[in-house]
C-alpha cells in the first residue's frame, strides 16, 4: 500500500559527493581522539554542522571499528576457507543453481564497466567470485578472493560486510571504505534472504574502479537478490509439493484432527481443521518432551516425517481461534507471560514468549527487533507517528510502521496493544543486551535507537530488566499492599534525552 499526499521529512545532511572530499573527511575522522559518543547527526537547522558528514552506517562503523583498534593501515588477519569447506558451503548457501541467472543479470549489461561479482554466504564467506581477470588480479592484492571472510572486524567497512549487518543493499564508495587500501574501489550488496524461513543466506556483491562504477548498480544488485529470492520460493514450493504427495495417504488414516509441515512451518497439508498458512516452530529446534505447546494450536504431539513433520494437536482449539491460528497469544493467554527480547548477539535478535499457555521463540527480523525494543523502553506506548519519528527520522512515515506492526501482532496477538502501540500491562518484558552498548543492534541508524545507545553508555538509561528480588520482610510488612510491577526501564527526565 502507497501513501498518498505530501510527505515532510527533516532536512538530510549534505554528505560528501566526491573521492576527494572523501578521504578528506575519512582523514579527519580517524585522526581524532576516540569517543565513546555517536557519530555526529545532523543538526536541522544547519547550526554547527560541519560542511559534510559521513553517512550514518559510515560513521557508526568508523567508530565501532575504532574502538576495536583496527588498522586502517593494515586491517587484520582474515579467514580463509580451504577448498573442501567452500564446496560445502557453496552447497549448503542453495545458491549455487542461481549462478548462470545472476552472472547473465549482473556482469552481462554492465556496458563494459569492469566489474566483479561475488557471493558471499550469511558469514561473509566469499563462495564465488567472477569478472575480468585484470580486475580480480587487483583484487587478489587486497585479500578480496575466493575463500575470504570479508568482515569489518577483519577488512573494515565494505559493502558485503555492511549489507549482512544491515541486511538491505548498501553502497561502500571509495574512501567510505575503513581500509585506505580499498579506497580506490566502491561495493554495492545486497542480501539474500531464504523466503521460507526468513534466515539470511548471503549476499550478492558487484565491486569496481570507484572512478567508473554507475550509479545504477545498487539498484541492479539488490534486483538480482530478489530474483535470488524468487527462485528459492520456487524450489520451497517444489518441495513442499514433494512433502504433501507423500503426507496425503497418511493423513488418510490418521484419527483426528492433524496437519504436516516442513521443517520452516510451512504448511503442506492438513486434515480436520482449518490450518494457518505457517506454524511458529521453536527457534532452537524441538526438545525431548512427548507434547509441544505451538502458537495457534496449544498442545501437540510431533513426529518426524519425511522432510518435515507431522503435527496433531491433543485439545484443538476452537473453530474461531483455530481459524485464526496466526493470531498466536490471545488477551487470556498474555496475563502473566513473560516476554524476553535478546539482543546480545547483534546477528541474531530473539524474541522468547513464556506463559501460563506455554513457551515459544522466534527470530527477529532487524526491524522488528527496533520496534519491540522501543515499545520495551517505553512502556506508556508510541503512536505511529511517534515510531515513524523514531525510526526514521519522518513522522509521516506511518503506512511502514503499521504494516510492520501488523506483521508482529500474527504472533504476539493479546501481547501487543494498541491506540498507542504498546505491551500489555500484563506483560513482564525483560531486555538483554550486549556488554558494549554501541553493540545494540548495531545495524540500525534509527535516530531513536543511535540516542539510546549513547544514553546507555553515559549511564543515563538502562534496559528493562526483571524485577528486584524481595528483601527481608518485617512483621509490619503488608505482603497484600505490595502489588509487583515492573520497574521502568529508566526514569522520564533520562528517557526525554533519549527517547523520539
Amino acid at each position: 500500500m502507497r501513501q498518498t499526499g505530501r510527505q515532510t521529512r527533516r532536512p538530510e545532511p549534505r554528505t560528501p559527493s566526491t573521492t576527494a572530499e572523501l578521504a578528506r573527511l575519512h582523514d579527519r575522522a580517524l585522526t581524532e581522539p576516540v569517543t565513546r559518543g555517536p557519530t555526529r547527526e545532523a543538526d536541522p537547522a544547519g547550526h554547527g554542522q560541519p560542511p559534510s558528514a559521513p553517512r550514518p552506517e559510515i560513521g557508526d562503523s568508523w567508530a565501532r571499528l575504532r574502538r576495536l583498534g583496527l588498522d586502517p593501515d593494515a586491517g587484520a588477519a582474515t579467514v580463509h576457507l580451504g577448498p573442501a569447506e567452500i564446496e560445502h558451503r557453496r552447497r549448503a548457501s542453495g545458491l549455487d543453481v542461481l549462478l548462470p541467472v545472476l552472472r547473465d543479470t549482473l556482469l552481462e549489461p554492465a556496458d563494459h564497466v569492469p566489474l566483479i561479482l561475488a557471493i558471499a554466504d550469511a558469514e561473509g564467506h566469499i563462495l564465488w567470485q567472477e569478472g575480468e581477470r585484470t580486475l580480480r588480479r587487483s583484487a587478489d592484492r587486497i585479500g578480496f578472493l575466493t575463500g575470504a571472510r570479508w568482515i569489518e572486524e577483519s577488512v573494515g567497512t565494505n559493502g558485503i560486510a555492511s549489507a549482512l549487518r544491515a541486511q538491505r543493499p548498501m553502497q561502500v564508495h571509495s574512501a567510505e571504505h575503513y581500509l585506505r587500501s580499498h579506497h580506490s574501489w566502491t561495493c554495492v550488496a545486497a542480501p539474500v534472504h531464504d523466503p521460507g524461513t526468513g534466515r539470511l543466506v548471503g549476499a550478492i556483491n558487484l565491486s569496481g574502479p570507484a572512478s567508473s562504477v554507475r550509479p545504477y548498480l545498487l539498484q541492479l544488485t539488490a534486483t538480482a537478490a530478489r530474483l535470488a529470492e524468487t527462485e528459492l520460493r520456487a524450489r520451497r514450493l517444489e518441495s513442499l509439493h514433494h512433502l504433501r504427495t507423500l503426507a496425503a495417504p497418511l493423513l488418510a488414516r490418521v484419527n483426528g484432527p492433524a496437519l504436516v509441515v516442513d521443517a520452516a512451518g510451512w504448511i503442506a497439508c492438513a486434515a480436520g481443521l482449518p490450518p494457518p498458512v505457517r506454524l511458529r516452530l521453536p527457534a532452537e529446534g524441538w526438545s525431548s518432551a512427548a507434547v509441544h505447546w505451538l502458537p495457534g494450536l496449544g498442545e501437540c504431539v510431533i513426529e518426524p516425517l519425511a522432510d518435515g513433520w507431522l503435527v496433531r494437536p491433543v485439545r484443538p482449539l476452537d473453530g474461531e481461534r483455530a481459524g485464526e491460528g496466526a493470531a498466536a497469544v490471545t488477551a487470556e493467554q498474555a496475563e502473566g507471560a513473560r516476554l524476553r527480547l535478546d539482543l546480545r548477539r547483534p546477528d541474531r535478535p530473539e524474541l522468547s514468549v513464556r506463559g501460563a499457555a506455554g513457551s515459544w521463540s522466534h527470530a527477529l527480523s532487524p526491524r522488528h527487533a527496533e520496534l519491540l525494543l522501543l515499545l520495551a523502553t517505553e512502556r506508556s506506548g508510541h503512536s505511529a507517528a511517534q515510531l515513524a519519528d523514531a525510526l526514521f527520522g519522518d513522522p509521516a512515515r506511518t503506512v511502514t510502521v503499521r504494516a510492520e506492526l501488523s506483521r508482529l501482532r500474527r504472533y504476539l496477538g493479546g501481547l501487543l496493544a494498541h491506540r498507542p502501540y504498546r505491551f500489555a500491562e500484563s506483560v513482564l518484558v525483560t531486555v538483554d543486551g550486549p556488554d558494549d552498548p554501541y553493540d545494540l543492534l548495531p545495524v540500525s541508524s534509527a535516530p531513536a535507537v543511535r540516542r539510546l545507545r549513547a544514553g546507555l553508555a553515559s549511564g543515563a538509561v538502562r534496559l528493562p530488566g526483571p524485577p528486584p528480588l524481595p528483601g527481608p520482610r518485617t512483621p509490619g510488612d503488608d505482603v497484600a499492599a505490595a502489588p509487583r510491577h515492573q520497574p521502568p526501564a529508566s526514569n522520564a527526565d533520562s528517557w526525554a534525552s533519549v527517547g523520539p
